[in-house]
């Protein structure tokens, strides 16, 4: 006797396979979602279901053991929720810190990340930046914060 198939599976169509479809999404990823050991990064897809993609680097969780158990617990959390999710391509990528978390904890932090990336999905908000990103690290010159020696020979005007 052969035992009914779940609609929970976690099967080939809901995962990101190629570089590909990696680089569409780290390209273009209008909906996130964080804490300070993970970040989501996902983008709308045409689908009609969810896919998933882990990022989990030996950068930031050393042990093998601990980046599996990352893994198999966001992969766990994503196969439950599948069917509540906007159609989304998301990417788990891990942070500093990711490896010292127990079970209940990640799963704990992956369902609010869930949660939230759905959210954010379904009620996408306006970029209110207007296009342009501010530069880090450097500060733009006006002509009134001038010092005396950058004003030119002999420090005057």
């Amino acid at each position: 006797m052969q035992c009914p198939r779940s609609d929970f599976a976690f099967a080939k169509p809901l995962r990101l396979l190629n570089a590909a479809q990696y680089r569409a999404v780290f390209d273009s990823a209008p909906v996130r979602a964080a804490q300070p050991q993970f970040l989501i990064l996902a983008r709308p897809n045409d689908l009609g279901h969810p896919r998933l993609g882990l990022v989990i680097a030996k950068k930031h969780v050393r042990n093998a053991t601990d980046r599996n158990r990352i893994k198999r617990i966001a992969r766990e959390t994503f196969r439950l929720r599948q069917h509540t999710l906007f159609p989304l391509d998301a990417v788990v990528l891990a942070r500093a810190g990711a490896g010292e978390l127990d079970n209940a904890a990640l799963a704990k932090i992956f369902d609010k990340l869930w949660r939230k990336l759905d959210q954010r999905a379904r009620n996408p908000q306006p970029d209110n930046t207007g296009g342009a990103r501010p530069q880090r690290g450097k500060k733009q010159r006006t002509k009134g914060n001038r010092s005396p020696k950058a004003s030119g020979p002999g420090g005057q005007q």
